[in-house]
């Protein structure tokens, strides 16, 4: 495995921190903050690299938030400043890191995404049922309060196993120790922050190792994951309803998380597999119900965003042509084509 001693000047250097710049303000040129910042760019950017390069640098407070999407999520934004660092760490280390992940890892990754995972899926099904004539069968699992309770020490030894680097070893304990969930001790500090660029690679990070565990370590053949879901699929049930133990002390032990226990379940897969807004079924996909209907209300608010001058039309018409997209993924004709009347009629009264 190949090691890494010299990523700190990387990740500090001015060039990467205008190109980190760059990249974190492209969708938020209009926000206050950015704004601010922007008004004394280099001022803040300098300053930024002299705290990083004397190690006097450290990570400022968030501001918490809710949202709705689908699911009530508990947000923590950082300030500018931090997440220019955070994009900047993202630059140099998520490329060292993609390389260890297996492909059907689907979360947060160049080329992968929602719709690329549910392909898997259907494909992996389609060839553990012979073209769906044969049965089988799909064990589905959710890590409960996954975000929350990811244990900062063994993220940070997970990071030191590839890292060499005591510098960014450094850095990278400042962007982890930032924040913390919930009652913790000084040494069991536990949790990311959603809303955090580096939490997404952190995430992937720390659950590469339960991916590596099932494929090499217990060498199942068909398995997905998407953050804090995955499946495995096959046409023995008993193998899967043993799978379900190993996989259980695996997560405890190793990684200090467990899975929901509401959420584990085995389905024929002629019964509809829900994975990431879609209900997998032989020949065919459908969107499911409750992210139809959050996709018209989200619709509905986008337009009423629009008529209160929040967003201009080609923001709208962006937001309306990524909506229509999810589904062009699936058996959806008649909803995409429901969705096109109302957004003309909420356009217009």
């Amino acid at each position: 495995m190949k090691l890494f001693n010299d990523l700190f000047l990387q990740i500090i250097s001015l060039e990467n921190l205008f190109l980190a710049w760059e990249e974190f303000r492209s969708d938020k040129q209009k926000k206050l903050d950015v704004c601010n910042f922007e008004l004394n760019l280099e001022q803040h950017i300098f300053k930024l690299h002299r705290e990083l390069k004397n190690k006097t640098y450290k990570h400022g407070l968030y501001t918490s938030f809710y949202i709705n999407d689908p699911k009530r999520r508990h947000i923590h934004k950082a300030t500018v400043r931090d997440r220019v660092l955070h994009h900047a760490i993202f630059r140099i280390l998520n490329p060292i890191f993609e390389s260890m992940f297996i492909p059907n890892s689907f979360s947060c990754r160049v080329g992968k995404g929602t719709h690329k995972g549910v392909l898997a899926v259907d494909r992996m099904i389609r060839k553990e049922s012979a073209n769906y004539t044969k049965l089988c069968f799909v064990l589905k699992c959710d890590v409960k309060k996954f975000f929350d309770s990811v244990n900062h020490k063994i993220l940070l030894e997970i990071l030191g196993r590839k890292i060499k680097d005591t510098d960014t070893i450094w850095l990278l304990n400042e962007i982890v120790n930032s924040f913390s969930k919930g009652q913790v001790t000084l040494f069991e500090k536990r949790g990311l922050p959603i809303g955090n660029l580096t939490s997404q690679l952190f995430a992937n990070i720390y659950m590469n190792e339960l991916d590596q565990f099932v494929k090499h370590g217990l060498k199942v053949k068909h398995y997905a994951r998407y953050t804090d879901d995955f499946l495995i699929i096959s046409r023995d049930v008993e193998y899967l309803k043993k799978l379900i133990k190993t996989i259980k002390s695996f997560v405890a032990d190793r990684l200090y998380l467990s899975l929901h226990p509401e959420k584990i379940s085995i389905r024929k897969f002629n019964q509809g597999i829900d994975f990431l807004g879609y209900v997998v079924l032989p020949h065919y996909k459908l969107v499911r119900t409750k992210t139809r209907k959050r996709i018209f209300r989200k619709v509905k608010d986008r337009i009423r965003e629009y008529k209160c001058g929040l967003i201009d039309k080609n923001s709208l018409d962006r937001s309306f042509q990524s909506y229509l997209g999810i589904f062009t993924h699936a058996n959806a004709f008649r909803i995409s084509k429901e969705l096109k009347n109302k957004y003309w009629f909420w356009l217009k009264e």
